[in-house]
């Protein structure tokens, strides 16, 4: 995932999608990889989980990323990898809150990579969508107490359209709605920067 000018303190994710095996089927979008952009230098540097993406996002604005809060990493070291149209990027919103324990923050590219999709899964494995439904869920499950609403953010990351595969038409979907086939995997970053586009290395 990463943003604008500002991008360069954020965070970032990938996601690949299988090809598709005729226009019909909508690919499924997977994170495979995370990212971040340092404040000082503006290289990217991959992250080793999830998790240690979510720490970085939650507090981004106040603390900035920097090269060397990763081991043996310093702004002189070449980049980890660089925006391109080899991979889609994606830019997640800065300081998200750090998902609950047990429940997993989902984001998806739809089919005709119009948009992202945010959704959270439960410890029980239901997929909830919407505010409204994360509120229900946890005024009936006590165990959740310590858990808010406001634990949960559906903003979802914003596709860098510059970055899509030659293959996808960047024009505003028809309202046809017609399904494009998927011809290579896609891989998408996520980052936490609240501008766009990204800071490049000068």
């Amino acid at each position: 995932m990463e943003k604008g000018s500002a991008a360069s303190k954020s965070p970032a994710t990938t996601k690949k999608t299988p090809n598709a095996t005729s226009p019909s089927v909508s690919p499924t979008s997977v994170i495979v990889a995370f990212t971040v952009q340092c404040d000082k230098c503006y290289k990217w540097r991959k992250l080793a989980t999830e998790e240690q993406f979510e720490e970085f996002r939650c507090n981004l604005t106040d603390d900035p990323f920097v090269c060397n809060k990763l081991p043996g990493t310093t702004c002189e070291k070449p980049a980890d990898i660089s925006v391109d149209s080899s991979r889609v990027w994606v830019l997640d919103k800065p300081n998200i809150p750090k998902t609950p324990k047990g429940f997993k923050r989902i984001a998806s590219l739809r089919s005709d990579y119009s948009r992202m999709d945010v959704k959270y899964m439960t410890p029980q494995g239901d997929k909830i969508r919407t505010t409204p439904e994360i509120v229900d869920y946890l005024q009936n499950h006590p165990e959740c107490s310590h858990i808010s609403p406001s634990d949960f953010c559906y903003i979802a990351p914003k596709i860098m359209r510059e970055t899509l595969p030659k293959h996808v038409v960047k024009n505003p979907v028809s309202s046809t709605k017609k399904k494009i086939k998927m011809k290579s995997l896609v891989d998408i970053h996520i980052t936490g920067n609240p501008s766009y586009p990204p800071k490049k290395i000068t």
